[in-house]
């Protein structure tokens, strides 16, 4: 048996890749890492996005584990300059996988890319690996697993959110939703 926490960043002061972790948000991942301290964790990935480095810092320094950084973790690209309906557009990308705005990524690409570090988290891993990401990409991997889950899931996540995906011979078994308010957070 495997286990791969998918865990959605704490609250940050904006999107950008450099927006740092509010104090909110600070509190938060000393939290995390007390709520998730007694994990046995063989590996840690995180996006490079400051507010999701910032989010697994305190954990990686109580468990004593580098982060590895991957960019695949990065928050999904919607389109190259902002938009004002860009939560309608969004909702789009989830009822129809391979639309795209001009610069952005489809939900398809973006899932794909992110598949690629999961399955390699979960050969490198002995028991349990973490993946730090963002709200989006994990709901679109999350979604490879369980094909009900998108745009609502997305829009009721909170920061940070957690979710535990169960492993068997390297095959998915099960999805378990940690819900953070019971654990103090």
């Amino acid at each position: 048996m495997k286990q791969l926490y998918l865990i959605r960043h704490c609250s940050a002061e904006g999107q950008e890749a450099e927006a740092s972790l509010t104090k909110e948000g600070r509190n938060q991942a000393v939290q995390l890492a007390n709520t998730l301290g007694f994990v046995p964790f063989d590996k840690l990935y995180s996006s490079p996005f400051r507010r999701a480095t910032q989010s697994i810092e305190p954990l990686a320094l109580a468990l004593d584990k580098p982060i590895t950084i991957d960019d695949r973790l990065s928050e999904r690209k919607l389109t190259a300059e902002p938009i004002d309906n860009w939560l309608e557009e969004l909702e789009k990308t989830f009822n129809d996988p391979s639309y795209k705005l001009g610069g952005g990524e489809s939900s398809e690409e973006a899932a794909c890319r992110g598949l690629e570090v999961l399955e390699e988290a979960i050969q490198h891993t002995k028991e349990v690996a973490l993946l730090m990401t963002h709200g989006n990409l994990l709901t679109l991997l999350l979604r490879h697993f369980e094909s009900s889950l998108g745009f609502d899931t997305w829009k009721s996540l909170t920061n940070p959110d957690i979710y535990c995906l169960t492993f068997k011979d390297d095959c998915y078994e099960s999805m378990k939703h940690i819900n953070l308010e019971r654990q103090g957070l």
